[in-house]
């Protein structure tokens, strides 16, 4: 990482502001700050503008050794992910991140590389994102990487091409948010439920202009890959980035993979790390308080990540909003998702269960859905499916046999990519056909035309697979 200023360590800041200082090139009086960016993420599909605005500019990118590129949107998810790609679009898109990689020498995770996978979740298994970085990538799900304690947050094709160009990017300084999450998760809720109470409660905007640092006793005993499922869905509760404090938790899970430091400088950046952390007396913004003593599973019922209840909840009527706009939003989620008011979230019944995306797709995730269904089958009239996080989680998982517990319930094993979390590979839903999803978006179409997306964690995934409708999956494993 490269360190461009210093802070001035007897104020008392937020870990968002000393990343933030570190890394000012400039601020100009009534502009934007320049922000130094340590590490760029690309993927095929917001990068091909951006290479060819580079080209028409005779620009040159500046730091190819901070840029890692990958293929993940595109792709098939089956035997044919390394045949032609039959969709026009998705097949120009993927062949021109391989020539603008190989043009700039730049690191590119091709479909048959074994470090290949969601460009989200490569990044932290292989030690490319750490503490302290400025961290973007043209995908609003970059936030990912801030529980690591980066500062880390999704940027325009516009943007990208800056980066590229000058490894710096124009940003105004956000407001800073801190959400507490108080008590002890119960057997079976998850960080998934978390986030998902969160957004019910602030709304998809009660995050605008923020930062969002998480605390609190639930977050601090939570592993990194909840961690990373958290700050991966702050985007969806409008926050610019979500951040959670470097720690022995994350420390662990770093030490020894292949980009991390190793020996004495692993030591050394440690100690550096552990200053990230938010002074005692530093000031936000805005503050909010959840307890997690009480927390339930949650399940989205409606087309935005806001409209989620309870597993013990009841579809809401349009007259139970006071607002207008509300109301008319709940009329037409019930009338796009097929559910009735006052029906329970219990008696959905499902055609699809997806597990998968950058939001629920790593090791651990894998291991909870596989501890549901062991020994089960999955319901006669449902499709579930697998589809990891990368190669390598889905190779792990198959020395660790997961695999097979899959398979022998009835899930599909795929291989690894973004997959049916967005529609834009043939990983989609059929019209009308409802799904259990782990991913991060529920919205009209997001998984395919007149697709109908229920957002919830790889446990009740798993355990609605097994029922055909949602389940509340404490009852199996408390």
């Amino acid at each position: 990482m490269v360190t461009i200023g210093e802070v001035i360590m007897d104020e008392n800041l937020t870990m968002f502001e000393k990343i933030w200082r570190k890394h000012i090139v400039s601020e100009p009086l009534n502009q934007p700050s320049i922000l130094y960016i340590d590490l760029h993420l690309v993927h095929e599909v917001t990068s091909p503008q951006a290479f060819e605005g580079l080209r028409l500019n005779k620009r040159e990118v500046r730091r190819p050794d901070l840029t890692i590129a990958t293929i993940d949107h595109n792709i098939t998810t089956d035997e044919t992910r390394t045949q032609v790609i039959k969709d026009e679009i998705a097949r120009k898109q993927v062949e021109t991140i391989r020539e603008n990689c190989k043009e700039n020498d730049i690191a590119l995770f091709d479909v048959w590389d074994n470090e290949q996978g969601i460009v989200h979740v490569i990044g932290p298994e292989q030690g490319y994102t750490q503490p302290g970085m400025t961290i973007v990538c043209g995908d609003s799900h970059t936030s990912t990487h801030g529980a690591f304690g980066a500062l880390a947050f999704g940027i325009g094709t516009s943007e990208v091409e800056h980066v590229l160009a000058t490894q710096t990017l124009r940003q105004r300084k956000p407001k800073t948010m801190k959400v507490d999450f108080k008590g002890k998760l119960a057997k079976g809720v998850t960080a998934k439920d978390m986030i998902l109470k969160l957004i019910g409660q602030i709304g998809t905007a009660g995050g605008t202009g923020y930062v969002i640092e998480y605390s609190g006793e639930a977050v601090e005993n939570l592993s990194m890959e909840g961690r990373m499922t958290i700050c991966n869905m702050s985007i969806e509760g409008g926050a610019r980035a979500g951040m959670i404090a470097p720690d022995e938790i994350t420390f662990d899970w770093m030490e020894g993979r292949n980009k991390v430091p190793k020996g004495k400088e692993w030591d050394k950046s440690v100690t550096e790390w552990k200053k990230l952390k938010t002074d005692k007396n530093a000031k936000f913004d805005s503050y909010i308080e959840l307890d997690c003593d009480n927390l339930e599973p949650y399940v989205s019922w409606g087309t935005n990540p806001s409209q989620v209840l309870p597993i013990s909840g009841v579809i809401p009527s349009p007259d139970d909003f006071k607002e207008s706009f509300d109301a008319q939003s709940c009329q037409n989620a019930l009338e796009y998702m097929g559910l009735n008011k006052g029906s329970k979230i219990t008696d959905i019944t499902l055609d699809r269960v997806f597990i998968g995306s950058c939001t629920n797709a790593r090791i651990t995730d894998l291991r909870s859905a596989a501890s549901i269904v062991e020994g089960k089958k999955v319901n006669n009239n449902v499709r579930a499916q697998v589809m990891p996080g990368s190669t390598l989680t889905k190779l792990q998982a198959e020395k660790e046999g997961i695999d097979k517990i899959f398979k022998s319930a009835g899930f599909e094993w795929r291989e690894s990519g973004c997959s049916m979390c967005l529609g834009m590979n043939p990983d989609q839903l059929k019209p009308r056909e409802r799904c259990a999803s782990t991913s991060n978006r529920n919205f009209e179409g997001r998984q395919g035309y007149k697709g109908r997306t229920h957002l919830v964690s790889p446990a009740t995934a798993a355990a609605s697979a097994i029922a055909g409708n949602f389940v509340d999956v404490r009852s199996i494993v408390g």
